[in-house]
């Protein structure tokens, strides 16, 4: 399962649907990993899981029904499990010992739902990425940063709940750490700004 030019990021997709939310983060996801010429898998995909168009036609992304467990049945040593319960933060060695990156479902709940549990029962080797909750984008974003561009987890600049401001009236406190742009703004898949200013009435869980 392993690719020798870069590495495989797998989210273990546990939601029979895709929320505007959680496609807007897959896409950035496999376009970025496209670019570091890695393997983005969605796994356990039930059987009416409908790809959207935005995200089967990066070349870097790939479904898949099966399980991780089963997908990487002969080589589970090889697979790192970022749980925020593990006993050690990730490293830019880690970069040498995982092949693949394990991202449990949504991340992004506030607050957070610890649906890593199933996938640590399986074996799996975990690391933390930092005290604060991510999206999914940005956990895949920040392990890349540390295991392929080998930044230690505490050099990454930050942006720790950051104030969307829409208008000169509306504004929104985003629950997440996120990574900061050249732009000094927080690195967002393309489109999400928009959506959440759109649905500025829902709150953050609905929009997954």
């Amino acid at each position: 399962m392993s690719n020798p030019k870069g590495k495989t990021y797998i989210v273990e997709h546990l939601d029979p649907e895709l929320g505007q939310w959680s496609e807007l983060e897959y896409v950035a996801i496999a376009k970025e990993t496209q670019v570091a010429q890695g393997t983005f898998l969605l796994s356990s995909l039930p059987e009416a899981f409908n790809v959207p168009p935005a995200l089967s036609q990066v070349p870097a992304f790939k479904p898949e029904r099966r399980g991780v467990e089963e997908l990487y049945a002969n080589d589970k040593s090889r697979v790192c499990l970022l749980d925020p319960s593990a006993s050690s933060d990730l490293g830019p060695d880690d970069g040498d010992k995982f092949d693949a990156f394990l991202f449990g479902g949504i991340l992004g709940d506030d607050p957070p739902r610890d649906r890593t549990s199933e996938l640590r029962k399986k074996g799996f080797e975990g690391r933390r990425l930092g005290p604060k909750q991510m999206t999914t984008d940005t956990a895949v974003r920040v392990t890349r940063m540390v295991v392929e561009d080998k930044i230690p987890l505490d050099e990454i600049s930050y942006l720790d709940f950051p104030e969307l401001k829409f208008n000169d009236h509306e504004s929104t406190q985003m629950p997440f750490r996120y990574v900061k742009g050249q732009d000094g703004k927080p690195m967002m898949p393309e489109g999400m700004i928009q959506l959440i200013e759109k649905d500025a009435d829902k709150s953050i869980d609905d929009l997954f």
